[in-house]
């Protein structure tokens, strides 16, 4: 039972989360980490993001159970009721909140709510169902991580914030562009209106491009405003490069390798993630 509420909270995503988290926290400290401080933050928006996921689980619950990759989550088993589900999830939340408004400030707490309520809300119960657009309101929610990491350490909004939270904003459209291309098939069962499924699979490979490109840019922005130095400019710049490299070899590939293509887009997304 235990590990059945440990994957209703969706433990890939927190931990992908953290990853953000550290990263934008270390970027701020400059050297001087206060790690009390970094435990609290990964310890309240951990508990914030699987209340979310929480959610998340609920509202889909009917999609999970048709689709290859989420038929065997616990409340498609019917091992965990709604009811249970949804008091982990307010418990997990009040938990993670208070956590983060006790031990961080107003920013922090500010961007993990609007995280939070967009993911549940924006993306969940509204467009995910309804939009293409889904994706990118998606990838705000996912983009809010890594400004937690960074204004809990800065107190304030400037403009390496931004930059970072443009940067996940951009990984997250080509990430999730990979994983709907290589789960089309379950997209479609599912009637999920992700781009592949409305628009086909070459506008989503152009969109791929596109945001592969703004996202490598972007990092280099990072460089451009004195945050980083040359080994990050230059490992970046060539990660970066080969992304895109490999997005343009989408275009020349035959049909039937666009699953092979798209999971290693997505794999090389993973590991961009944790190289940044």
């Amino acid at each position: 039972m235990i590990k059945d509420y440990y994957t209703l909270s969706k433990p890939g995503i927190i931990y992908g989360n953290a990853l953000t988290v550290i990263a934008g926290f270390l970027l701020a400290s400059r050297g001087g980490i206060d790690f009390g401080l970094l435990c609290i933050t990964l310890v309240g928006l951990s508990c914030v993001v699987a209340s979310g996921c929480v959610f998340n689980n609920v509202i889909d619950r009917d999609i999970d159970a048709v689709m290859e990759r989420t038929k065997k989550r616990p409340l498609v088993r019917g091992v965990i009721t709604i009811e249970y589900a949804l008091l982990y999830g307010v418990i997990v939340g009040v938990f993670g909140f208070s956590i983060l408004i006790y031990g961080t400030n107003i920013f922090a707490v500010g961007a993990s709510l609007i995280g939070f309520l967009v993911y549940v809300f924006g993306y969940s119960l509204w467009l995910k169902r309804t939009s293409t657009h889904g994706t990118i309101i998606g990838s705000i929610s996912g983009a809010m991580p890594i400004l937690v990491g960074y204004v809990t350490v800065r107190g304030e909004v400037d403009v390496v914030a931004v930059i970072l939270f443009f940067i996940l904003a951009l990984w997250q459209m080509t990430h999730s562009f990979a994983i709907a291309l290589y789960r089309l098939d379950d997209y479609k069962r599912a009637h999920i209106d992700v781009l592949p499924v409305k628009k086909g699979v070459h506008r989503t490979k152009i969109q791929m491009l596109i945001y592969t490109g703004l996202f490598g840019i972007a990092t280099l922005l990072l460089f451009v405003t004195g945050e980083t130095g040359w080994i990050y400019f230059f490992v970046m710049g060539l990660v970066s490069f080969s992304w895109i490299l490999y997005s343009i070899k989408g275009f020349y590939i035959p049909i039937s390798e666009d699953k092979q293509w798209s999971k290693t887009m997505f794999l090389f997304s993973i590991g961009i993630l944790s190289i940044f």
